[in-house]
Parts: structure tokens; C-alpha cells; sequence
């Protein structure tokens, strides 16, 4: 998933009160996207005709699909060409590890955009917890009336002292993937979900280094992906970061302990070399994607990015993916798979609210929403319950969209048997550690030699001295 650490500008100045305009490609480059006839509903309209010449600035955190991005700025051209505004939308890197820092510092100075989108999960806790973000209940309970209920994820991570600060624009799923047919060859069943040892053993036994297999397609290395693997892993095991409160470090426990050397096992002891890929320990966000496209991987763990871009690009490996919920280790007996939202937030100080506002309801339903979704199938999808009935595309476009509508609403929390709730309160001090990449330095440490319960307790103190500086003292 290649990302940049720099803004990009893309502005869309309104021209017109056209109420519909096709999607269609943006120069040259990949085919063109699936043909979605993008409308601003009348409501909308309405409600835009006071604010007409009026003009936000949006930040995206980019998705792992360019024809998806691209889609995205169509459906946004389509809302200002519609309604006489401008937007100005700049694309900024999730994985880059500084982009809080960047709209805080935007915000405190005055000159943050109106309005953004982001994982709910990683950055609005951290972003409420430093005063950057407008209430925004209002817009989502109007949406509500509209929409239905969202995902079940949104409750938690949006909504602060029972008032929301985030408005929930699409769904990312939590997933893994294995080859089917590698599985198939050594009589190994398919399930709904392994526990992380099965999938370690199934991983060798499927690997042949002679013909390009390699059964684990997991990287430990700095990336969001290795964070993701990590944490599932910890908290499988009955380990946490933090306390169900969010305020308390509990991360040095026996549990952490034991999950940190499961792992790093897997990359250190010989017996394992032969199902581990040429380069793993130094892959970014975009290599797992590549190599499990190149067909040499038999798992790997990633947003549905990779399964969309199989499935776009007609690559033989979609026909042989096994997509299935995750992993249970010793503390739970249920993958930990409730999977996230991409979210506008309306920062403090916004020069145009409402119109950043209307934005957000535009974006998040309807064809605004198809377009996208349609370029990023089973990556991008409907947040909001009634959207996943707008369109026949949400229920019979995909085979794995039954499960991932299941998955936006999933019964939460899920708890651990040492008592871990997931998932827990937001946390700034977690998203802010793992933001960090304090998970992915202390493999390291380990794969390089460094005791396990040494690893542990030197991240404990890193992570402690992350959460009084977001103002939890320990």
C-alpha cells in the first residue's frame, strides 16, 4: 500500500448546480473505474444552497487503492461542481507515525482544513485527548434518521463522555488470508478461524522455498500491518497495553511475555526459515500486498486491500483466497476481529462547519459511497446499516460481503479470560504508542537477541513514559 509522508493537493472548485455527474477515469493510467452515476441527494442540495461559494479544506488518509482515491476525489468533484463550493481535499499517509502531530500543530495554529478522515481506531482518541475535534453528535444522530445504526466498532471509538466527536464515513473489516489451494495439496482443512499455532505449523508445512512458497506472509518490521499483527497477538494471549480504562499501562505481564516469544520464534529459530519470504524483516506497509499478488505467500494478514486488489486486477491468486476472521490464542477462543472506521472529524477552529459537515453526511451513503466502494471491493464498505441495503452491490457483489456486514455488527466488547474487554475505552496513550511503533522495535530487539521478558519490560517503561506525556501519570 504506497503511501506518502507529504500532503497532495487535489482542489475542486464548484462550477455548476448540476445535481449528477458519471464516474469516470482520471487520465491515464489503470482501466476505467466501474461506471457509478454519483448524485447529491435533494436533501442536501437544500441544505447546501445557503453555503454556496463557500469552500473546505479535507485531509484523506489515503487508501491502500489508487482507482479507490481516485473515485473518491470524483464523488467530491461531484458535491462542489453540484453545489457551488470548493473542497480542496489533500491525501496524507497513516503509517507515516507523525500525522497527529501534523494536525495538532495545523489546529493549534490556526490553520488546520475544516474537516478529515480517519481510522477511528488509531488516531481520534489521540486527537480528542490533545482538543482538536468539534462535537459533532448532531450530525450524527440526523444521520441516524437517515441511515440507521453504525457499526458497532464507531460506539467506542467515536464517543467520548456520551457525546460523538467522530462521524462514521466507511467500514474496514479486519482480515486474514491463506491459499486455499497450498492448503487443499496437504489435505488441511479451511476454517473460519485457526489459532496462532495452527497457522504457524499449516504455514511450514505448505512452504517449498524451491518453488516460490513461502506459507507466512507476516513482517514484524515498522508498518501498520506489523503493529495490527502484533497487538492481535498480545491480546489473544490475554496480554493488553493498557487497563479497560485506557489510563493504566498493564503491558509487562506473563501473558505479554509469552506471546512476544511465540513470535519471535517464528523469525529467529531455523526451523522456521524455510516458510519465511526473501526480505520479510524489512517489508513496508506495501509488501505483504505485493508478494501475496506475486503468489508466493500462503498467509498474511492485512485490510481487505490485498483481496481487492486481486479481485480488481483479475490476479488467478483472488480465485484461490481463503479470506477468513483471524486467529485465538490461550486467553480467547474467538478471533478478535471487529475491524474499524475510516471517520471524519470536523476540527476545532474549522473556517466553514457546516459545510464540512455536509460533506461528511454526502460522503458517507449513497453513490458517493458505491463509487469508492466499487473500486475497492470489500475494503471500502458501508459504516451505516441501511446503506448496505442501498445497492444490490453490497449484497451480491461479493462473496465475503455477508461476513463483513456480520463483522460491523458484532456483539462488543469481546473479553479475554484475564479479563481484558475489547475493544477497550479509547485510549490516546495506546494509539499514540503504537503509532510509535514501539511493538515493531521491540520484536526487533528480540529477533536480534534481547530475552523476551527483557523486550517486554523495556517497551513497558517506553510506553509509560507515551502515556504521562498525553497526561496519565502511572
Amino acid at each position: 500500500m504506497e503511501e506518502k509522508t507529504d500532503w497532495s493537493r487535489r482542489a475542486f472548485l464548484g462550477m455548476s448546480a448540476l445535481g449528477a455527474l458519471g464516474l469516470a477515469a482520471c487520465g491515464s493510467g489503470p482501466a476505467a473505474p466501474p461506471q457509478v452515476d454519483v448524485q447529491v441527494p435533494k436533501a442536501l442540495l437544500d441544505q447546501a444552497a445557503a453555503l454556496r461559494g463557500g469552500s473546505v479544506g479535507m485531509l484523506s488518509q489515503k487508501l491502500y487503492s489508487e482507482a479507490a482515491n481516485r473515485a473518491l476525489d470524483k464523488s467530491l468533484q461531484v458535491f462542489a461542481q453540484a453545489t457551488g463550493t470548493t473542497i480542496r481535499n489533500d491525501l496524507v499517509s497513516g503509517d507515516a507515525g507523525d500525522m497527529v502531530a501534523k494536525m495538532d500543530a495545523d489546529v493549534k495554529a490556526g490553520n488546520s482544513r475544516d474537516l478529515a478522515f480517519v481510522s477511528d481506531r488509531r488516531f481520534v482518541g489521540q486527537l480528542h485527548n490533545l482538543g482538536d475535534l468539534t462535537d459533532v453528535t448532531d450530525v450524527v444522530e440526523e444521520m441516524r434518521t437517515l441511515y440507521g445504526a453504525p457499526a458497532t466498532e464507531a460506539n467506542n471509538y467515536c464517543v467520548f463522555d456520551g457525546r460523538w466527536y467522530a462521524i462514521p464515513y466507511h467500514f474496514i473489516a479486519s482480515g486474514m488470508y491463506l491459499r486455499k489451494d497450498w492448503y487443499a495439496e496437504k489435505g488441511l482443512p479451511l476454517k473460519p478461524y485457526y489459532t496462532w499455532e495452527e497457522l504457524r505449523d499449516n504455514a511450514l508445512e505448505v512452504s517449498d522455498p524451491s518453488k516460490r512458497r513461502f506459507g507466512w506472509g507476516l513482517t514484524v518490521n515498522r508498518s501498520g500491518d506489523a503493529n495490527g499483527f502484533i497487538q492481535n497477538v498480545i491480546n489473544t494471549y490475554g496480554g493488553a497495553i493498557a487497563d479497560n480504562t485506557g489510563t493504566k499501562v498493564v503491558f509487562n505481564s506473563p501473558e505479554t511475555v509469552e506471546a512476544v516469544a511465540f513470535i519471535g520464534d517464528i523469525y529467529k529459530n531455523p526451523k522456521y526459515a524455510p516458510m519465511l519470504p526473501p526480505g520479510v524483516g524489512s517489508w513496508t506497509d506495501s509488501s505483504n500486498n505485493e508478494n501475496w499478488l506475486a503468489q508466493i505467500l500462503g498467509l498474511t494478514l492485512n485490510q481487505f486491500s490485498v483481496y481487492a486488489d486481486s479481485k480488481t486486477k483479475k490476479n488467478p491468486v483472488y480465485a484461490d483466497t481463503h479470506p477468513f476472521n483471524g486467529a485465538t490464542g490461550p486467553a480467547l477462543d474467538r478471533p478478535l476481529a471487529f475491524g474499524e472506521s475510516n471517520s471524519f472529524v470536523v476540527f476545532k477552529g474549522a473556517k466553514n462547519p457546516d459545510l464540512a459537515k455536509l460533506v461528511a453526511k454526502f460522503m458517507a451513503g449513497g453513490s458517493a459511497l458505491l463509487g469508492v466502494a466499487k473500486e475497492a471491493p470489500c475494503l471500502v464498505n458501508p459504516s451505516w446499516d441501511k446503506v448496505w441495503d442501498s445497492d444490490p452491490y453490497y449484497t451480491s457483489g461479493d462473496p465475503a460481503f455477508p461476513a463483513l456486514r456480520e463483522q460491523t455488527r458484532v456483539p462488543l466488547p469481546v473479553t479475554t479470560k484475564t479479563g481484558y474487554a475489547f475493544p477497550q475505552a479509547p485510549s490516546p496513550g495506546e494509539q499514540a504508542a503504537v503509532a510509535a511503533y514501539l511493538l515493531t522495535d521491540m520484536m526487533q530487539s528480540v529477533i536480534q537477541g534481547t530475552r523476551p521478558a527483557d523486550a517486554v519490560a523495556t517497551t513497558h517503561s517506553r510506553i509509560v513514559q507515551i502515556f504521562e506525556q498525553q497526561g496519565y501519570r502511572q
